[in-house]
């Protein structure tokens, strides 16, 4: 993930500390052996902290078919980064099950994550790594670890009913929301409500960052999901949406706008582009051929580091994953200090401590890419790294 070459002419790396960064702390290879309707059931599994110097390994689980130990090892790897650049004291942990969950129902599942805890049992009872929901998984997968442990901040995105946040379910649409807010009041010469948007994936990120905007006065134009697209340049009714894609799944026979694909998407003439679905969706195939002037990555990885450079010949402003997509784990930090105080906390709270963190640094960020001519990648990482790297002095890591 990370350029040495180009971050040291940023900011000091020494030699030891860019060897500690170029390797995780520890990766665990494993399976999850279980019947179920008197059939065996083996499914690879896996578990990465990457780097624990700031703080517990802290990352979802993912439940996907096609999860392997390499993707675990790059989404842990983005969790330190993400945490430190946002100032929340965790290091970067992530795992996943190689599962289809379309195959099983729920109760299927609530086994096969009692066996996930109990080869975990050690790490997640010691806080050595703290779980939360990721692509497949939610809140019954966290009451099912919570229901093992008994221990509060074992595990955050809990249902609110046992201990889990208000608030924590739209947090990272939220933080993509305040990046794409921030973006266009700093990068665009026009009021809010004149703002076009596109979102593509509307899944739990997506659609409550598009939820955000449009309160906010934004026309958010498109939205997309793995099946289908809707497009109306004089903006979508979101709330509306919401319902729908909740309870059916795809966008057909709506008769508000005109159906385009995912690329399609990618390309429309708007202002924003928030990509909200999965990792790699842009590409040197399609880089060059993206109109909107922002980006906003609320996906982990949306653009390859090919596409990246086509972006910044183009002067698109890529506002990367690190910070558009940190509100998931800022609220994760706030329902772990209250699993561990005991605290009440209201969801206006969680929300103004997501935007209080994401503004902050995202002027951070500006002010260090305009000030030494550099990507607002280049300068997220840089911020983040040094972060991480002054972690590591002071606990006589190098």
């Amino acid at each position: 993930m990370l350029n040495f070459d180009q971050l040291r002419k940023i900011i000091p790396i020494s030699a030891k500390a860019q060897t500690l960064l170029s390797i995780p702390e520890k990766e665990i290879s494993f399976q999850i052996r279980i019947h179920i309707d008197k059939k065996m059931f083996n499914f690879d599994a896996y578990a990465v902290y990457y780097n624990t110097v700031r703080g517990p390994a802290k990352g979802g689980i993912r439940f996907a078919p096609n999860v392997t130990l390499e993707e675990t090892r790059d989404l842990s790897e983005r969790m330190v980064y993400k945490t430190a650049l946002v100032d929340i004291p965790f290091g970067g942990g992530k795992s996943g099950i190689r599962i289809d969950t379309s195959k099983f129902d729920r109760f299927d599942i609530g086994y096969i994550v009692k066996e996930y805890v109990n080869v975990l049992s050690r790490d997640l009872n010691t806080n050595t790594y703290i779980p939360a929901p990721d692509m497949g998984s939610g809140p019954l997968e966290m009451m099912v670890i919570y229901g093992e442990t008994h221990i509060p901040e074992s595990v955050t995105g809990k249902p609110i009913s046992v201990g889990g946040l208000p608030g924590r379910n739209e947090a990272t649409g939220r933080g993509a929301a305040i990046t794409a807010k921030e973006s266009a009041l700093s990068f665009l010469d026009k009021p809010l409500n004149e703002i076009k948007v596109a979102v593509q994936g509307f899944g739990n990120v997506g659609s409550f960052a598009g939820y955000f905007l449009s309160d906010w006065g934004m026309k958010v134009v498109a939205v997309s999901d793995f099946k289908s697209g809707i497009f109306n340049p004089e903006g979508l009714p979101i709330h509306d949406l919401m319902k729908y894609a909740r309870k059916d799944g795809v966008f057909t026979n709506l008769n508000i706008g005109e159906t385009i694909t995912n690329a399609d998407l990618l390309t429309l003439d708007v202002d924003i582009l928030i990509p909200a679905a999965c990792e790699n969706v842009i590409t040197v195939d399609n880089a060059d051929d993206i109109r909107a002037p922002i980006i906003i990555e609320a996906a982990n990885g949306p653009t390859t580091p090919e596409a990246d450079k086509i972006l910044q010949k183009k002067n698109i402003k890529v506002i990367p994953d690190i910070l558009s997509n940190s509100g998931g784990v800022i609220a994760s930090y706030v329902e772990w200090h209250q699993g561990k105080s005991g605290s009440l906390t209201e969801v206006s709270e969680t929300y103004a401590v997501i935007d209080k963190l994401i503004v902050r640094n995202f002027k951070l960020i500006k002010d260090m890419a305009e000030n030494l001519n550099i990507s607002y990648r280049d300068a997220a990482l840089a911020i983040s790294v040094k972060k991480v790297t002054t972690a590591m002095e002071d606990r006589g890591w190098i």
